[in-house]
């Protein structure tokens, strides 16, 4: 089943080579599903016992199933959408020496930068058309080796190997072509979205990495991929969610998009997306405000976003007694100064659910003298609040273009997810809970 799992995982990220291209595939899924695709835009008719999706800036999905009976709390994982890569400008093609053709691009989010260079890279995002007097989007992904960020050579750049500082303005600046591309990028992306070149109006499209994944090691134990941070918690929560029945919640699933870029956005976790959906199922069910808070207090939240393992070279650059490794567990991710929203209850309540899906588990806390990342689970939690815990598959290469991974712990969260969305939690007062 791992190696299987590995594969669909493998289908999923490749289908998605941008943020657009994610949440598209994720709404086929649903769809092929028997999901109802909503709109916030017109009003909502929900039905208990039916499943619904809706979309945001169609880069972020809200999805959720109503129970056959009165509902008493939410039931939510949320991910992203999203991973650090370079967008293009809007004027994008740069003469170069009088023989090449570059792109100008900008970075989006943290990435290693080092990771980009030397590898066949690749074009996709969203374009914005005019069609008649409507102005429609259109996603494309450029399917071939299209662009490439060249190295210096030693020779040229003594200081590669001595803590080289990039310049995003030179340096990862990929080539397009030579003297002849000049002009003809707009058409490359005209023909691969299927519209004419003049009717494009906008567009959002980035860089992505088209270096196949795999699977390797000794033992076929590691993965490696592009954007497992975060379309691997994405994936394995959306197959959690599948799976899950609950009689007595309202399973949620979310794919927030610009984590990597602090969610400050209309579609990212810090939005009113979630609390938007979360009122509008309340209401449409006919249910008063008040019955919409007291769900609330006995909600919780799962917030996926992948986790630090210990790296071989480096093991001095992890905590001394919390320390987690690939292949052994979902880690559960805590931090005293709460850049992550596990606290005693969350962690306490979300122990429960491992042990229930007999499902290993792992503890991370950061050295206490190296600031780690953020993730989207308090930045949510200011619009509605929820007990929540911070989650995340173990990883290495954590924002390079390639990152790796576990075989095993693929399918050990999503039977720890499904058996999340299965439990129900009830609030009996403030500090204490009853878990079925």
């Amino acid at each position: 089943m791992s190696f299987e799992r590995a594969q669909e995982l493998f289908q999923f990220i490749q289908q998605s080579p941008s943020c657009f291209h994610a949440i598209a595939t994720i709404r086929k899924e649903l769809l092929d599903n028997g999901f109802i695709e909503l709109s916030e835009g017109k009003k909502w008719a929900l039905e208990a016992g039916k499943s619904y999706f809706v979309t945001r800036n169609q880069s972020s999905v809200i999805a959720f199933k109503i129970p056959t009976a009165d509902f008493t709390s939410f039931h939510i994982v949320a991910s992203h959408s999203d991973s650090p890569t370079y967008k293009l400008k809007e004027n994008n093609e740069v003469e170069a020496a009088g023989k090449y053709v570059l792109l100008n691009t900008e970075p989006y989010g943290g990435m290693i930068a080092s990771t980009w260079f030397d590898r066949p890279l690749s074009i996709a995002g969203r374009v914005l058309v005019k069609e008649g007097s409507a102005v429609k989007t259109k996603l494309v992904s450029v399917d071939r080796d299209l662009v490439m960020i060249p190295n210096m050579a030693i020779h040229m750049n003594r200081e590669i190997n001595s803590g080289y500082k990039y310049n995003p303005q030179v340096d990862m600046m990929p080539i397009y072509g030579d003297n002849t591309a000049k002009g003809s990028l707009k058409a490359v992306i005209a023909e691969a979205a299927g519209v004419k070149e003049e009717d494009i109006l906008g567009s959002d499209l980035f860089l992505y990495n088209r270096q196949q994944p795999c699977i390797w090691g000794a033992n076929r134990e590691y993965i490696s991929c592009p954007k497992l941070d975060d379309l691997e918690c994405s994936f394995v929560s959306l197959k959690g969610f599948l799976k899950g029945q609950n009689p007595k919640s309202v399973s949620v699933y979310c794919v927030f998009d610009n984590e990597e870029v602090g969610s400050g956005t209309k579609q990212g976790a810090k939005s009113t997306f979630m609390p938007d959906v979360l009122k509008r199922i309340n209401a449409a069910l006919g249910r008063s405000e008040e019955d919409y808070h007291c769900a609330v207090a006995s909600s919780f939240m799962v917030s996926a976003d992948n986790a630090h393992a210990v790296h071989p070279n480096h093991p001095e650059m992890c905590d001394k007694t919390n320390r987690v490794f690939m292949n052994e567990g979902i880690v559960i991710k805590a931090n005293a100064n709460q850049k992550y929203c596990t606290d005693a209850v969350s962690s306490a309540v979300f122990k429960s659910i491992c042990q229930k899906a007999g499902a290993p588990y792992q503890i991370f806390h950061n050295r206490s003298d190296v600031a780690g990342g953020s993730t989207l689970g308090n930045l949510s939690n200011a619009q509605v609040s929820l007990n929540a815990v911070d989650i995340g598959l173990p990883q290495l290469g954590m924002h390079s273009s390639y990152e790796t991974a576990g075989v095993k712990d693929i399918q050990s969260t999503i039977d720890i997810l499904e058996a999340f969305y299965n439990s129900c939690l009830e609030e009996l007062c403030d500090g204490d809970y009853s878990l079925n």
